[in-house]
């Protein structure tokens, strides 16, 4: 999601379907700004916030329909500075299946639930891959910050250790005169 945008989708729902929808806001550049909070809402057909978060990186949000109509769901970048962040996120609900293709044996019942099973393993295998790459970039965005901490101070104490060999060296030097200087150089 680029900087200053908005993303809106959509869903028609029946009144008393529930959905939920979950999210997590990452950066995929090394040594990004680090802000990762976006703003998010549900909306009812009839304009009402279902939910409404400003400033979060990260959302579970299970709501049941009031209404009958089109639900639909924001993720906003416009307020929160100028950097991309990569929105991931899940939808689940109810899908309606005609009754002629709703299964009848038991075998196949089971597959379907199987099969709803690895699609939300599927989703929170992307939810943690997505935090893994957030948490990764604040370690190495933090090491790099320590590398150029550590190279300072390392520049320092060698300017610091340079200077005292120099003050040391120039306190116990003997002071004669140009003439007496020479004098003693050549014996």
């Amino acid at each position: 999601m680029k900087a200053h945008m908005r993303e809106c989708f959509h869903e028609m729902l029946h009144k008393d379907d529930k959905m939920t929808v979950t999210f997590q806001v990452g950066d995929r550049e090394f040594g990004g700004s680090g802000n990762l909070e976006i703003d998010f809402w549900i909306q009812a057909p009839s304009r009402t916030y279902q939910i409404h978060e400003r400033g979060v990186s990260s959302g579970d949000h299970s709501f049941t329909a009031e209404e009958d109509g089109q639900y639909t769901y924001c993720f906003n970048n416009e307020h929160w500075g100028a950097n991309t962040k990569e929105v991931s996120f899940n939808v689940h609900g109810i899908v309606y299946v005609p009754e002629s293709e709703a299964p009848q044996d038991p075998l196949e019942k089971e597959v379907r639930s199987l099969s709803e099973l690895v699609a939300q393993v599927k989703d929170e295998q992307g939810y943690i891959v997505v935090r893994e790459r957030t948490h990764r970039n604040t370690a190495e965005s933090t090491n790099a910050r320590v590398k150029w901490w550590s190279i300072f101070q390392i520049c320092v104490l060698m300017g610091e250790g340079i200077f005292q060999v120099w003050w040391l060296k120039r306190f116990f030097e003997v002071r004669f005169g140009t003439h007496a200087l020479y004098a003693v150089s050549r014996v």
